[in-house]
């Protein structure tokens, strides 16, 4: 099997920003004269390696200008605190709402950088009473702090996480408010490698949690998609020498293009409505 072994920086659509946001978001940079779609996201709707993500396909299957929003380990806290991007898929005919892992938002237990959210920046009070015995400035990134924190303590962890549930659905009630409902969740689901310290992505995000959005949203897409690696999806992904065991975790082209034609048979009825 051969790979494109270049740098990402090759890719079409270099990263763009919109007005005075501070947030590198996947380009070309479109016009948002005429209706459109909007697309908010972390990593996989950006389509990190990928020359095509599922968003320029859906351009080409709806006729209609998709933007997107998506950003390299952005998560729920990238949009939510960025009124630029906000005000954007605000005006947009429909938006669709990747559900990113509920570990890289700020809670009452620690906060995340404001635009990478996946990397840890400070405990709070509450998670210094209940780990005592950790030292937190060993950390970097949430997942690690987070699969720290669960072998000590599985018993304490369940606190975490049931707090970090909690505070993702109202985080994205207040977003989809923000979008006066007119949004389409889209729910890609994947499998972690054993290593990676949970089983899936998008992380601690169960169907509980999406049923308490279903009523205030236009629809959830749930897609069960699989990693470069898993659906031997690598080849023709366009990474540099060293970014091989980055791009085996992410979604492939071929999975794009199922992910593409997923979205475009639920976006189409809800935009001719």
């Amino acid at each position: 099997m051969s790979y494109e072994l270049k740098s990402a920086g090759a890719l079409a659509g270099e990263p763009c920003r919109y007005g005075q946001s501070r947030l590198l978001v996947r380009g070309p940079r479109r016009s948002l004269e005429d209706p459109y779609v909007a697309f908010l996201g972390g990593t996989e709707v950006y389509g990190r390696f990928v020359e095509f993500p599922f968003v320029d396909s859906l351009q080409t299957r709806l006729g209609m200008d998709c933007v997107n929003l998506g950003s390299v380990n952005a998560g729920l806290d990238s949009f939510a605190q960025d009124d630029t991007l906000i005000e954007v898929a605000r005006k947009a005919r429909l938006t669709v709402v990747q559900m990113l892992g509920a570990q890289n938002i700020s809670n009452p237990y620690y906060r995340v950088h404001p635009r990478r959210n996946d990397r840890f920046l400070a405990a709070q009070p509450a998670l210094k009473s209940l780990y005592p015995e950790v030292d937190f400035t060993e950390f970097h990134f949430n997942k690690h702090l987070l699969c720290t924190l669960r072998d000590i303590s599985a018993q304490r962890f369940e606190q975490v996480r049931e707090q970090l549930q909690r505070s993702w659905v109202d985080r994205m009630s207040r977003l989809v408010d923000d979008l006066d409902g007119r949004v389409l969740l889209l729910w890609l689901r994947y499998a972690l490698d054993a290593g990676a310290g949970f089983p899936e992505e998008p992380v601690l995000v169960d169907r509980a949690m999406a049923d308490a959005l279903r009523p205030k949203v236009q629809g959830i897409l749930e897609i069960k998609a699989a990693s470069a690696a898993a659906a031997q999806d690598i080849s023709g992904m366009i990474f540099g020498p060293m970014e091989l065991p980055a791009a085996r975790h992410m979604i492939g082209p071929k999975e794009h293009l199922k992910i593409a034609e997923a979205l475009a048979g639920d976006l189409k009825p809800l935009l001719q409505a």
